[in-house]
């Protein structure tokens, strides 16, 4: 699929930023997020492979910079939303910050929930008028399947992400657009690290270069992607797996990861 236009949440480093690598040279790039310079940084890396790309500084943890979002979008004439930005902190739920718990749920959830809300109705009439196919991706997260302790609040948050994309993409199917939601597992991203985990990373981890690859790959093709098989065969054991066991294997491994034995 080609798309003239695209806006990525979260694009300053990790997924975000493999996936506006992955996207083909003909796609205009409309990148945000809130860390100034790792942003403008890499746009100066895309402007020098020939990928000039325009930047909107903005934290969407609050309605200032969600609706300043949306306005610099609606003048861009996307047709490619990736809802991509996301924060996750590990830890006991009653020892968490509460500011900390409402900046992750309005990441999270508010964002994508009310950016696809406000960008949606024009990518759909853009699409319907020129005869295209719009898209979106949500990127979720293998933690949306089941709940996890010590990390309770980013997997429920997930599970939103991943039903309300889920449900989308059937209530949209007679409407000229994709939409996929993404499910990756443990990313080398700096993620862990600003989630607190100690020593900052997790085995096994997927390169995000591969994991925007297959993503794209999959838009309009599935509306369902987990892009390493051990994610889907997480995916499997949560769905089929009694929840009682599944819980208890989760919160012990977290036990251990937050103790610092790793993951």
């Amino acid at each position: 699929m080609s798309y003239s236009s695209a806006l990525i949440t979260g694009a300053s480093s990790g997924i975000g930023a493999a996936l506006a690598q992955a996207l083909p040279a003909g796609t205009r790039l409309l990148l945000t997020g809130r860390d100034a310079r790792r942003l403008e940084d890499m746009a100066g890396r895309l402007a020098a492979s020939g990928r000039p790309a325009e930047v909107v500084i903005a934290d969407l943890a609050g309605d200032a910079g969600r609706e300043l979002l949306a306005k610099r979008a609606g003048g861009f004439g996307i047709d490619l939303l990736i809802n991509n930005a996301g924060l996750g902190r590990f830890g006991a739920f009653a020892e968490s910050s509460p500011a900390a718990l409402r900046e992750m749920v309005e990441v999270n959830v508010t964002a994508p929930l009310l950016l696809t809300r406000a960008l949606l109705p024009a990518m759909l009439a853009r699409a319907r008028a020129e005869g295209t196919r719009a898209g979106l991706i949500f990127v979720a997260s293998t933690a949306a399947h089941q709940p996890l302790p010590y990390f309770s609040a980013y997997a429920a948050s997930k599970a939103f992400d991943l039903h309300f994309a889920l449900a989308l993409a059937d209530e949209l199917r007679r409407q000229p657009v994709d939409v996929l939601a993404l499910c990756p597992g443990a990313t080398a991203t700096a993620f862990f690290e600003r989630a607190g985990l100690p020593g900052g990373e997790m085995a096994h981890m997927a390169s995000p270069e591969v994991v925007a690859a297959r993503a794209l790959a999959a838009l309009g093709r599935r509306r369902l992607c987990h892009p390493m098989l051990r994610n889907r065969l997480t995916a499997l054991a949560s769905r089929h797996l009694p929840r009682r066991w599944t819980v208890r294997a989760a919160g012990r491994l977290m036990e251990g990861m937050l103790r610092g034995g790793g993951g």
